[in-house]
């Protein structure tokens, strides 16, 4: 029994963390308004090392359609603005000596709807990983069904299992369909 809980446990863990890496790709899906989290995956070289853009600088959001990036040190801007132009986000980093400004441009109809392709696929992605936990779960059932528990204990659990499984699928579709709207809000 505490094998079949444990298993479950485990099951379930794996399952929010790929809800959590979903949520996490979803949100760095450029959807045309401006987030301070767009930047997360940058890393610009301090003192010789990669560093996340948020521990060399405070990254804010004057209004809906502007990033403002204010270094800690002014003598990052040029590290700054090369690590965001590199990156694969397409943003054009304009400075005024003192702070960097990103504009971020809007969206046209043909640019929405692959991000909304993007979306469905990644969100598929996220359940597909949810359905490999789910089946990991059942491929250690089985063996504990050959050490020797009870089917009918191994069905309630499978159960629980399926149970589990659909909610954080049911997750992964809502990310998704918040993601769709804020694609398509014009």
């Amino acid at each position: 029994m505490e094998d079949i809980n444990f298993y479950l446990d485990y099951a379930e863990e794996m399952m929010n963390n790929s809800v959590d890496h979903a949520n996490n790709v979803l949100t760095k899906i450029r959807a045309g308004k401006a987030m301070p989290n767009m930047l997360d995956g940058i890393m610009v070289e301090y003192y010789g090392s990669p560093t996340p853009i948020n521990q060399v600088a405070s990254v804010n959001t004057p209004d809906a359609k502007t990033l403002m990036i204010k270094p800690w040190e002014k003598t990052n801007i040029p590290d700054i603005e090369r690590a965001i132009i590199n990156s694969d986000l397409g943003l054009n980093p304009q400075n005024d000596g003192e702070q960097i400004f990103i504009n971020i441009p809007a969206l046209t109809e043909e640019r929405r709807l692959v991000l909304v392709k993007q979306v469905r696929h990644e969100g598929e992605n996220g359940k597909i990983s949810v359905r490999n936990a789910r089946h990991d779960c059942q491929h250690n059932f089985k063996q504990l069904q050959k050490d020797g528990v009870s089917e009918d204990e191994l069905k309630i659990f499978e159960e629980k299992l399926d149970k589990m499984t659909e909610a954080q699928s049911s997750i992964v579709d809502e990310l998704v369909k918040k993601k769709e709207e804020e694609i398509m809000t014009v």
